[in-house]
């Protein structure tokens, strides 16, 4: 692997002992590996740790790295846990960095492809493939979320001059979001942004119960706020929600999300500029599917 083509990732994990082995196969069997891995076990119970050092101790470039449980269990743990694996990778020479959850699987030619993508571009600064998740049948489903234009957390992989130019690591948010935030900051620094349909990521973890979907829905409503998301798009976001299942309900939770925080005086996490250009971004993205719309 020659320098202009070497990558590195992180990974946190906790309690992924159903789902990591299959993700760890999944790299090792790449056609391109990563210079270095960093898996960060953030108080796993499970075996993960044990699943992770019986393939570190096979393949030299796993590193299991391993955080104490005495800590909160929330968004911005999680954020810090990755930017944990992230640290481990400073000293590195790579020309791209990524973050992998650990419950997904890849084409073996998955990481080959989508560097050749960069190599195409050079104004590319962050990709990705395309979530497919796994339904009750087994079958695996594009997510229907999938946007060519957003690159899902679980495989978001930065050239490293995009990466530092955002800062180098996940901002850590009360209700979520770092990857929306990564993105959006890519853009705002003049990067392009660009998740490849062809590139199938395969997510293993099944969806939640309809309880535990409201509750996500809420919590995506609190995380639009915190961003700085436009009330109109937002707006227009949970009218193209209302199928999703639990139908017109879990629409109704984002939409209280979103307006909770005006009631509890809660503040955005971003800065006037970030949200300026964000709110431009969506203006024109919704003036543009009017003209669309208008055409037919």
């Amino acid at each position: 692997m020659s320098d202009s083509d070497s990558y590195v990732l992180a990974t946190a994990a906790y309690n992924e002992g159903k789902y990591i082995e299959g993700t760890v196969v999944s790299i090792i069997s790449q056609e391109l590996r990563p210079a270095k891995w960093v898996i960060v076990s953030d108080g796993s119970t499970d075996d993960t740790d044990a699943i992770v050092m019986r393939y570190a101790a096979e393949h030299s470039f796993i590193h299991l790295y391993r955080l104490s449980e005495d800590h909160p269990r929330n968004f911005a743990a999680q954020a810090n846990a990755i930017n944990t694996g992230i640290a481990q990778l400073q000293n590195e020479p790579y020309a791209f960095i990524g973050n992998l959850d650990a419950d997904i699987t890849l084409h073996p030619s998955y990481f080959r492809a989508l560097l050749d993508k960069f190599d195409r571009n050079p104004g590319l600064g962050l990709a990705g493939g395309a979530i497919h998740d796994k339904c009750k049948d087994g079958e695996f489903r594009a997510r229907k979320t999938n946007s060519v234009d957003s690159v899902a957390h679980a495989v978001q992989l930065f050239r490293r001059e995009c990466f530092e130019a955002v800062g180098g690591g996940y901002k850590a948010l009360p209700y979520g979001g770092p990857d929306t935030y990564a993105e959006i900051l890519a853009r705002m620094k003049g990067w392009q942004v660009v998740s490849f349909p062809e590139l199938t990521v395969f997510h293993h973890r099944p969806t939640n119960s309809a309880g535990g979907r409201l509750q996500g829905r809420f919590r995506q409503g609190r995380m639009d706020f915190s961003l700085g998301v436009s009330p109109l798009f937002e707006a227009v976001k949970i009218l193209n929600r209302l199928t999703d299942p639990p139908y017109v309900i879990a629409a109704l939770a984002r939409l209280a999300g979103f307006i909770y925080p005006h009631f509890t005086g809660d503040k955005r996490a971003v800065s006037d500029q970030f949200m300026a250009y964000l709110r431009s971004e969506q203006n024109h993205r919704l003036v543009s599917i009017l003209k669309l719309r208008a055409r037919h």
